[in-house]
């Protein structure tokens, strides 16, 4: 595919005796939306994580197979390093409670011991907060607990924290699963701008989300990738009766 930033082979995830994920090869476009959807159960979110390596927290967890970040593969990439160029947004909002929105938006920098002055601070915070468009209403309250937000200012402060790293790639964990439709549409609307400067991965169950945001819909089921194509191909003429009949809602 053409700018490909992701590409996995055979990607193969076993939780003990579990096979989850069941020899996975896919591309993923460089700069657009692409939407991982699927009844629960399926292996979506287990393929997000496994991109930035978040199983290697799971000592049961098992991944086989290859997963390339352009040409690098990642798992010989220090955890650290990837994890600046591959950003995770989580399905709850999860803010640092004891951190300012400020110290927040660079925690990424703090907890990995990167050194950066008050200034590039400053400027690294406005940016990040710009971009997620919650500049405008935090930036007087810079030195509040993150607590003092809203459920959808939480979120956006999350996905602004991942893009203070600058990073290439954001992995979405159902992130707009526990807000409200009005921040939910504040969030969508926050993707589609965020495109145009980083690859953006999102698991949904929503998929009128997915329909909406997305440029690429992959459908997963029990583990198998069963369909991937550009989102309109998917919602209007899939191939796969069984991708039809989660879109129309005969099983789910």
């Amino acid at each position: 595919m053409e700018g490909t930033i992701l590409r996995t082979e055979n990607l193969r995830i076993s939780f003990g005796d579990n096979l989850v994920v069941k020899g996975i090869n896919m591309e993923i476009a460089e700069k657009q939306v692409t939407a991982f959807m699927g009844p629960s159960g399926c292996g979506k979110t287990t393929i997000l994580r496994s991109i930035n390596r978040l199983h290697d927290l799971t000592p049961e967890a098992k991944v086989e197979g290859k997963i390339f970040l352009h040409s690098e593969e990642v798992n010989g990439m220090e955890a650290m390093t990837l994890r600046r160029r591959v950003g995770m947004v989580f399905q709850r909002p999860n803010p640092f409670p004891t951190m300012s929105i400020f110290e927040n938006v660079i925690s990424g920098f703090t907890l990995n011991g990167i050194k950066i002055n008050k200034q590039e601070k400053n400027e690294i915070v406005e940016d990040a907060l710009k971009k997620v468009a919650l500049w405008d209403e935090v930036k007087d309250n810079l030195n509040k607990k993150s607590t003092a937000l809203s459920g959808g200012q939480q979120q956006r402060l999350c996905v602004a924290r991942a893009v203070a790293m600058k990073p290439e790639v954001i992995l979405l964990d159902e992130p707009t699963s526990a807000l409200d439709p009005l921040s939910t549409a504040k969030i969508e609307d926050l993707l589609y701008e965020l495109k145009s400067n980083y690859t953006l991965i999102i698991v949904t169950h929503n998929m009128q989300q997915a329909a909406r945001i997305s440029d690429r819909t992959a459908f997963f089921y029990l583990g198998d990738l069963l369909e991937y194509d550009d989102t309109k191909k998917v919602f209007t003429n899939p191939k796969n009766e069984k991708t039809q009949n989660y879109i129309t809602g005969r099983f789910g």
